[in-house]
């Protein structure tokens, strides 16, 4: 059994936690020791062996792939990470995937979004075993018992019996709130977004109702050349779905979340005696049904309130009513309206070699960073117009490189570059490497680097 992953979603509506660079399948969020993302991996390990796991990402997101399969001590072959020229949206992105495992041959596919959770994996691959033979002759949706009426997901109607599931009466698409309540009496199920085949019949059923996204791999080698002949977005649920008559639901008691908006969280972790969700720091008095998520180490204090959602960010801060939170994708859209980065960046920015967080700045004087640099990696070997930098070791042992001179750089040791001079910054330990960055000049963005090599390779 092969399966593929869709990790290219850009997790809007939980802005400002999520961002477009880091969106929230790679965030651990509170008290988690692993990701959305790190999640889904380990349950395709259920199915499929490390060689058989396909990955469907976009370019910002590959080394974010690489570096959470890393750390979970996996050497994962970096060509099953596809990477999507453009976003065209889930049934292009999955047809990549199938494409390129039926290299190897056909077989039986399931496909997991990146960003959900399941609480009940161990049983869900079961679920999934026991349903192989019905995915020879059906695209197998997976079907959530709804909890109430949700305006947000889509709904599935079941017919005929057909084990371990129902053929598919009919699709509806998301409810106006009488009309989901309708569809909770009538025994619909939450459509969770999760899929399952056989690779021969999806690329037949893709040839018969959406030809021009199988012509486009057909006619092509790479994803770089296939993409642009595929002139429509459209998702699996539409182009195909929606049309094929060899569709089958199979309900899953898995404990299973897409996370989809603030309000989710509540499905999720665990609230006190007053429905609040907040670090145990946080101080709420006569406070109820609030989720409150703040960097850590920041206290949050809370008088008389109830019914909110407070995200605060060291750049950015979301406060809205519980009720009101599907309105945050439009912040975010009112936001790249305005050309504002802080829907793709925060102040703490992920890179292949590692991270760092912005500490202070002032525009175009100076700006001072606390940069982490993973065991055995490097960054680009760079020079820049336009700035000069300081950087003081706090932690680990430095490998420096001033144009042609290499030096080592210890903690609490510091090194000085000027404009113009070449340098390259490498962790040559077992340890992470962390140091303070003070950048001094009048242009202090990213375009004033000249790399001359490559600053998202693994080394």
């Amino acid at each position: 059994m092969k399966t593929i992953i869709l990790a290219g979603g850009s997790g809007s509506r939980l802005w400002p936690l999520s961002r477009e660079r880091y969106p929230k399948q790679f965030i651990k969020l509170e008290g988690q020791a692993t990701s959305l993302f790190q999640e889904t991996f380990k349950r395709s390990l259920l199915l499929s062996s490390l060689y058989d796991i396909y990955v469907v990402t976009n370019a910002h997101y590959k080394f974010l792939v690489m570096g959470a399969v890393e750390e979970m001590g996996y050497a994962y072959p970096e060509d099953q990470i596809l990477v999507e020229p453009e976003a065209k949206n889930t049934l292009p992105a999955i047809y990549a995937g199938v494409h390129e495992l039926m290299k190897k041959g056909h077989d039986t596919v399931v496909v997991f979004p990146s960003d959900h959770i399941i609480e009940a994996p161990e049983d869900f691959a079961t679920l999934i075993q026991s349903a192989e033979a019905l995915a020879q002759s059906h695209i197998i949706t997976f079907g959530i018992k709804p909890t109430y009426p949700h305006t947000g997901y889509g709904y599935i109607a079941p017919g005929k019996d057909a084990a371990p599931g129902y053929v598919v009466s009919s699709f509806k698409e998301k409810p106006q709130l009488e009309q989901a309540k309708s569809y909770i009496e009538e025994g619909y199920y939450w459509n969770a977004g999760i899929f399952m085949f056989s690779s021969e019949l999806f690329k037949q059923e893709v040839l018969t109702h959406v030809p021009k996204i199988a012509q486009a791999f057909e006619e092509t080698t790479t994803l770089n050349e296939a993409f642009p002949k595929i002139d429509t977005k459209v998702s699996i649920d539409y182009g195909l779905m929606e049309k094929s008559t060899n569709v089958a639901v199979v309900p899953a008691l898995i404990g299973w979340n897409d996370l989809g908006s603030f309000e989710a969280f509540y499905d999720v972790f665990k609230a006190d005696e007053h429905q609040n969700i907040a670090q145990p720091e946080h101080i709420l008095m006569e406070t109820k049904n609030t989720l409150i998520q703040a960097p850590k180490g920041k206290i949050v204090a809370t008088i008389g309130v109830e019914d909110l959602v407070i995200i605060d960010q060291r750049d950015a801060l979301l406060i809205a009513k519980k009720d009101q939170t599907q309105h945050v994708k439009d912040v975010v859209e009112t936001l790249k309206a305005q050309g504002d980065l802080r829907t793709e960046y925060s102040v703490q920015d992920y890179r292949p070699w590692g991270h760092y967080i912005v500490l202070e700045e002032e525009k175009d004087t100076f700006k001072i960073k606390r940069i982490t640099v993973h065991p055995g990696k490097k960054l680009s070997y760079q020079l820049h117009h336009h700035r000069r930098e300081h950087w003081v070791v706090v932690r680990g042992t430095a490998k420096v490189t001033i144009d042609d001179q290499v030096i080592f750089v210890h903690s609490g040791e510091s090194v000085f570059f000027k404009e113009g001079q070449k340098h390259r910054l490498e962790n040559p330990g077992k340890v992470p490497l962390e140091i303070i960055e003070v950048q001094m000049g009048q242009y202090l963005e990213e375009d004033d680097i000249v790399r001359f090599d490559d600053d998202f390779g693994r080394g």
